[in-house]
C-alpha cells in the first residue's frame, strides 16, 4: 500500500523513478527512507525525501553524475550524498549501521548490504519503512516494512525496531528522541522502550551538547510539548539534561502552600505559540525560584527569582551550545517577565517606554509570555491580569502614535556631543549618551537645542 500523497513521487517519469533505474542499471537497490515515509502516512506534507542504497559513496557520487545539477559529499565519511536537481534537495546513503561505544561521542560507521539491516539501526519503527523505487517505468513501488512501523503508525505507538537497550545503547540520543517523537507526534512511548530509558538516562552523557540541543528544541516546538516535557521528567532524562527544570519540583510545605512550580512551568511551555526562543524562555522563566524560596507571615515568596533565573538560563543555554544571541534573548525574556505585573500599581509615561525600550524586538514575546504565565484556577483573577496587559498594550500603542516608540533615542548623537564638548572618543562621551536617553525616556521627545542645553549643564557639573 503507496500512500496517496507519495504518488506523484513514484510515478513513471518522476525524478525519484529515473534515479531508481539509474541505479537498477548498475545493479543496485534504492529505497524511499525516513521521515518522509512515515509523513506521507499521517497526510503530512514534505519535501524532504531521503534514499538509501546498498551502492558505496563514490559508488553513489558515478551514478548521479549526469542525473544531479549538483552533488555534495560533505557527509560521505557517514555514507551520504547530496544531490540538488531541478530545486530540489535529494540525501541517499548507503545501507549502515552507526553504534555508539563505550565513552565514544562519535559512530562508528559500518556500511552494510541488506535494506532490513539498514533499517533495523533506526530509531523507531513508524521510521523503519522503506519503500523500494522500481526498476523499470513498468514496475511497482514496493513496501518494506520488516518491524511493523504500519501498525505501530495506526496504534500511535513509538517501539523501537531492535531491543531498546541496544537500540538505546547504540545511539543514546534515542532516549531524547522518543520523547521528541512524543511532543512532536503526540503518540505514546511503548512501556518496554520508556523503561529502558529509565534505567539507561545516564548514558546520554556521551553524547555531544550540540545534539542534545537540537532533541530538545525540537521537542519544543511540538504541538504535543506537555506530553514531551513529562517524558522527560519523568523518565529522568530531564535530570540529566536540564537539572534546573527536575529542581522545580518543590517540596510542598504543610503550612505555607503554594502552587506546583514543574507543572505551572510545563503548563506555560504548552500555551506559548511554538516559537523556540518563546518556548525555551517559558520553559526557564521560574528555574530561580528553588534558589529564592522563603517562608514568611504573608506566606511563601520568591523575590528576584527573575533575576536569579535568567543567570541560570545563560548558563544552562551555554552548556547545551545554543547561539550568543539566542541566549541573549531568552534570558532577558526571563529578566523581563514579571516587570509587567508592577502595572497595576500605576505605570507613567516613562515607565512604559523604559519597559519598550528594554524589550526590544521581543516585545511581542514578552507580552505572549506574560499572558502565558497565568495558570491560575481563578477565572476572576486571570481576567484581571489578562485586562491589565491589555491596557499596558493600549497605552504602548498610544505612546508609538504621539512618538517614534521603537526608536528610542536622543536627538543627537555620539559626533554631535563629542563636536559640542571637545571630546574625543571614550567614557564620557557614553555617559553623556545615557544622560540624554534617559532625559528622552523620562520626558519623551526633544529637541536638539535642549540636548545642548542638557550637556552644558551635566558638563559644568562634572567640572
Amino acid at each position: 500500500m503507496i500512500p496517496a500523497r507519495l504518488k506523484p513521487v513514484l510515478a513513471a517519469g518522476a525524478p525519484s523513478r529515473i534515479l531508481g533505474e539509474i541505479f537498477a542499471a548498475a545493479g543496485k537497490e534504492l529505497y524511499l527512507v525516513g521521515g518522509s515515509v512515515r509523513d506521507a502516512f499521517l497526510d503530512v506534507d514534505t519535501n524532504d525525501f531521503d534514499f538509501a542504497t546498498n551502492a558505496r559513496p563514490a559508488e553513489i557520487v558515478e551514478l548521479l553524475d549526469g542525473w544531479a545539477d549538483n552533488v555534495f559529499t560533505v557527509g560521505e565519511a557517514f555514507g551520504t550524498i547530496g544531490a540538488v536537481r531541478d530545486g530540489v534537495v535529494y540525501e541517499i546513503t548507503t545501507f549502515r549501521s552507526d553504534v555508539y561505544r563505550d565513552d565514544s561521542r562519535k559512530p562508528q560507521v559500518e556500511f552494510s548490504d541488506d535494506i532490513e539491516t539498514d533499517l533495523s539501526r533506526r530509531d523507531f519503527t513508524v521510521n523503519a519503512m522503506a519503500i523500494r523505487i522500481p526498476s523499470d517505468e513498468a514496475g511497482e513501488p514496493e513496501m518494506v516494512d520488516p518491524f511493523h512501523g504500519l501498525a505501530d503508525l495506526a496504534t500511535q505507538r513509538l517501539r523501537t525496531p531492535v531491543d531498546p537497550e541496544i537500540s538505546f545503547g547504540d545511539d543514546p540520543l534515542r532516549m531524547m528522541r522518543l520523547y521528541r517523537f512524543v511532543s512532536a507526534l503526540g503518540f505514546a512511548p511503548d512501556a518496554v522502550a520508556a523503561d529502558a530509558v529509565v534505567r539507561m538516562r545516564s548514558r546520554l552523557s556521551i553524547i555531544s551538547a550540540e545534539r542534545i540541543r537540537d532533541e530538545l528544541s525540537k521537542l519544543l516546538r511540538g504541538s504535543h510539548v506537555s506530553e514531551g516535557l513529562w517524558g522527560l521528567i519523568r523518565s529522568g532524562l530531564a535530570a540529566e539534561v536540564l537539572p534546573e527544570l527536575a529542581a522545580l519540583e518543590l517540596e510542598q510545605d504543610p503550612v505555607h502552600h503554594h502552587k506546583d512550580v514543574l507543572a505551572h512551568t510545563v503548563a506555560v511551555v504548552a500555551k506559548t505559540s511554538p516559537i523556540e526562543t518563546l518556548r525555551l524562555a517559558a520553559l526557564f522563566h521560574d528555574v530561580g525560584k528553588p534558589a529564592t524560596r522563603e517562608f514568611g507571615p504573608q506566606g511563601v515568596s520568591f523575590h528576584h527569582h527573575e533575576v536569579v533565573g535568567a543567570r541560570m538560563a545563560r548558563h544552562r543555554m551555554r552548556q547545551l551550545r545554543y547561539p550568543k544571541d539566542q541566549i541573549r534573548d531568552v534570558s532577558q525574556l526571563v529578566f523581563l517577565h514579571m516587570r509587567p505585573h508592577t502595572y497595576k500599581l500605576g505605570w507613567t509615561d516613562s515607565a512604559v517606554r523604559r519597559y519598550v525600550r528594554d524589550a526590544g524586538e521581543l516585545l511581542p514575546l514578552l507580552n505572549e509570555l506574560v499572558r502565558c504565565d497565568v495558570t491560575t484556577r481563578s477565572q476572576k483573577r486571570a481576567r484581571t491580569i489578562a485586562r491589565r496587559i491589555d491596557e499596558l498594550e493600549d497605552r504602548i500603542a498610544e505612546l508609538r502614535e504621539q512618538e517614534e516608540l521603537d526608536a528610542l533615542r536622543p536627538p543627537i548623537d555620539g559626533n554631535e556631543v563629542m563636536a559640542h564638548l571637545d571630546l574625543a572618543p571614550g567614557p564620557d562621551v557614553g555617559e553623556a549618551m545615557r544622560m540624554l536617553l534617559e532625559h528622552r525616556i523620562e520626558h519623551g521627545p526633544y529637541e536638539p537645542a535642549e540636548a545642548y542645553r542638557l550637556l552644558d549643564e551635566w558638563w559644568t557639573a562634572r567640572s
